[in-house]
């Protein structure tokens, strides 16, 4: 065998150099074909099963504190039912909200917002959407106050935990109410009942503070942000299961 069937240095720095960057491409391309998936799952999964919204009000407080950030169950209601004591997200049933103020975004931050909302990082369109929890389903006869003060579904008397009242306040909400709730309609009120654009406070509207189940976007199940509030969010079944026994 002669020098001359021996590949040289310079021919071996660059078969090296060649065997680098191809690997660099290879790994280049896994690289955005793993973000690209990772990116689509979230879509997915945003779209069909879980989202985040953030709390842009007082309303819901001590359950819910003002810019946390919670996980919504996108499943109920469309596949699994309503119950009360749920926490939903909801769209406007029209006027709870006021007009939103025209707004301008630097395109830059509209960007990085859009691409954290699709792994649920950012909740761009929390201001279109109200939270509260669930107190009467269709067929419920819902009514406040009794001599306690207490609120009443089907006759049964209600021991909130989670109500937050002013100092010195008996009264479970400021606006005295009678209701059945239509078929296909919730009877939602806000844990902070003095201070929550809720049912009890629409009823001058044509919807008379009822919201329509379609309108639900789902159930809020976990504080995920900030940290020091993560907790999951229960619905107090024991709160309303006499309800249940009273409308049987």
């Amino acid at each position: 065998m002669t020098d001359e069937s021996l590949p040289s240095r310079s021919d071996l720095v660059a078969s090296r150099r060649k065997t680098r960057q191809r690997s660099t491409k290879l790994f280049l391309r896994d690289l955005l074909i793993i973000f690209v998936v990772a990116v689509l799952v979230s879509f997915l999964i945003k779209t069909f099963l879980v989202r985040s919204f953030y709390i842009p009000s007082g309303s819901m407080e001590d359950t819910l504190q003002i810019n946390d950030l919670i996980i919504v169950n996108e499943l109920e209601p469309h596949l699994m039912p309503v119950q009360r004591g749920d926490v939903v997200v909801f769209t406007d049933p029209g006027g709870w909200l006021p007009p939103s103020p025209p707004t301008t975004k630097n395109p830059v931050a509209s960007g990085i917002e859009w691409a954290l909302s699709i792994v649920g990082l950012a909740a761009p369109d929390s201001d279109d959407h109200l939270v509260k929890r669930v107190i009467g389903l269709p067929g419920d006869r819902v009514s406040c106050c009794n001599a306690l003060g207490q609120l009443s579904v089907n006759g049964s008397p209600l021991a909130e935990p989670y109500v937050k009242l002013p100092p010195g306040e008996q009264e479970a909400a400021s606006v005295h109410f009678d209701v059945t709730v239509p078929r296909g309609d919730l009877w939602v009120m806000g844990d902070n009942r003095w201070d929550s654009q809720d049912s009890s406070r629409n009823q001058n509207l044509p919807g008379k503070g009822f919201v329509p189940e379609k309108d639900v976007v789902g159930r809020a199940i976990l504080i995920s942000w900030p940290i020091s509030h993560w907790s999951w969010l229960s619905n107090y079944p024991d709160v309303f299961r006499g309800a249940e026994d009273d409308k049987r």
